[in-house]
């Protein structure tokens, strides 16, 4: 566990001070309205359901809201933008942001500021998670509850360790609240074992909790579908097939594709049949969110928005690489979608620009644009079809594989009214060809969604495709990891260097 986070979170308690971020649960509070009950002593807290409660919530609040100084959540602006960045997906033209520039041109070191923020905010997300798994079984509560919120921090344990330990490698496993302050790092397959056990003990987890109580919280199936993507990461076909069917062929099915590509970033559609597991932001009723709208609107919009329609803060921050928009069948209802290349003046003309990323933008529920309400979708349903199409690839059912990955085509085929006789289905394709298939599917599917770098670095094509979208930026092997950030090296001599 890197310094910083460690001591902050130990003084906070050793002072008798812990920010219960997490006291939202019960309704949506703005962020200035004073609440006494936001800091609470030591000797009160982790004695009552109300104390488990905001635990937990604390975690899911290190995923989406800006938490302190400079450091905004995991899912807010930082890690789902450099895995677009360290791609072929996305370029920077973010103004005194030199940490991303290298991020795209591949020429990020271990100094590198953005990386430092993923790893930092990464760890004191592990560390509330570790204190609520410690401390949570000793309180006299409802033994449901009790087993129900342990569940939700091991399943947000895992994903963070997920997300670090395919970014970094060997890294510290700290999974108590008492750890060395200069830990050794782990074996990168202790740490997956560890992410295992805490999903498998996830999946006692409820199959979906009572409507305006829960959108935004881990589940059942969240935590297969997580564990379906760590064994397709291990490569371990068979059960990565097996998990992915569970959710496929679940009785209760209440998982499923909306019919058209755009309604799966709809405001309304929040925590609707394709969202498996999301983090929310803004201040819908009911949901783990707190007072920070997303930024994916803000980064992603072309600033030409920006003076045409009041209110607007589009920035254009981060935008598609040109070879991207190009794969696009023309008549695929998620290019349409997912991008924007033309603007309509006020005087009813309309001026073409460079593509951007408009699909989280939802023009009719937030006709300003700027910040967003829209939750970020960290596993969809389709990506559940598309692991296990993968999976099934792997494992020589090529039919299987075919008939899932041509559900992701299907959907594409919408035009928002009803389906057209075009985007053929994949037929007769052999098993690398549907590989190649696959993941061009994930390309289109996931824009700007924070799996294009993993994607490239679990097929082992991430130095084939970047130099494909962005001529003269050639990755090398090193860049199949990230470099440790060298503050956190400083300060504990067993992290390794990674190659930089």
């Amino acid at each position: 566990m890197q310094l910083h986070a460690m001591n902050t979170l130990k003084n906070l308690y050793k002072t008798g001070l812990i920010l219960a971020f997490g006291l939202l649960y019960s309704g949506c509070k703005k962020f200035l309205e004073e609440d006494p009950k936001n800091f609470v002593s030591t000797a009160n807290f982790y004695t009552t359901a109300d104390d488990a409660i905001s635990a937990v919530n604390s975690i899911y609040a290190y995923l989406n809201a800006i938490n302190e100084g400079s450091f905004a959540g995991v899912y807010h602006s930082s890690f789902w933008v450099a895995a677009g960045l360290a791609s072929d997906e996305l370029h920077n033209q973010q103004p005194g942001a030199p940490a991303l520039d290298q991020l795209a041109n591949f020429t990020y070191a271990s100094q590198n500021s953005a990386l430092l923020e993923i790893w930092r905010i990464h760890y004191k997300a592990i560390t509330v998670a570790n204190i609520a798994i410690e401390r949570i079984p000793a309180i006299d509560m409802d033994g449901t509850l009790r087993t129900r919120l342990i569940g939700e921090a091991r399943f947000l344990r895992a994903l963070l360790y997920f997300n670090m330990v395919r970014m970094f490698g060997s890294i510290p496993l700290v999974l108590q609240e008492e750890e060395p302050l200069v830990p050794e790092v782990a074996a990168v397959e202790i740490i997956y074992q560890q992410i295992i056990a805490d999903l498998e003990e996830a999946e006692a987890l409820p199959f979906s909790y009572p409507a305006g109580n829960g959108r935004g919280r881990a589940t059942t199936g969240a935590a297969k579908a997580l564990l379906a993507k760590v064994y397709l990461t291990l490569a371990n076909w068979e059960q990565a097939a097996a998990k992915a069917l569970e959710i496929i062929n679940e009785p209760r099915h209440e998982y499923g594709l909306w019919d058209d590509y755009a309604q799966a970033f709809s405001i309304g559609n929040r925590g609707g049949k394709e969202a498996v597991f999301s983090v929310g932001f803004g201040f819908a009723g009911g949901a783990i969110i707190f007072w920070e709208d997303g930024q994916q609107n803000i980064r992603l919009l072309p600033r030409e928005l920006t003076g045409m329609i009041p209110g607007v803060n589009a920035q254009g921050w981060q935008y598609p690489t040109q070879q991207l928009y190009d794969v696009f069948e023309p008549n695929d209802r998620r290019r349409a979608v997912t991008f924007i290349t033309e603007i309509n003046n006020q005087d009813g003309s309309t001026t073409s620009i460079m593509p951007y990323i408009r699909k989280y933008w939802d023009s009719l529920a937030e006709p300003n644009a700027g910040g967003t309400e829209a939750d970020f979708p960290v596993i969809r349903y389709a990506d559940v079809l598309l692991t296990y199409a993968e999976a099934a690839n792997e494992l020589n059912q090529t039919e299987a594989a075919l008939t899932y990955l041509n559900i992701i085509r299907r959907r594409a085929r919408f035009d928002g009214s009803t389906y057209q006789n075009t985007l053929p289905d994949y037929t007769n394709l052999g098993r690398d060809a549907i590989r190649q298939a696959i993941l061009q599917e994930r390309r289109m599917e996931f824009v700007a969604e924070g799996h294009r770098w993993f994607d490239l670095v679990r097929t082992g094509t991430l130095e084939t495709a970047v130099p494909i979208a962005k001529p003269g930026v050639t990755p090398a092997a090193r860049n199949y990891l990230f470099p440790i950030p060298l503050e956190e090296r400083d300060l504990n001599e067993h992290l390794p260097a990674n190659g930089y």
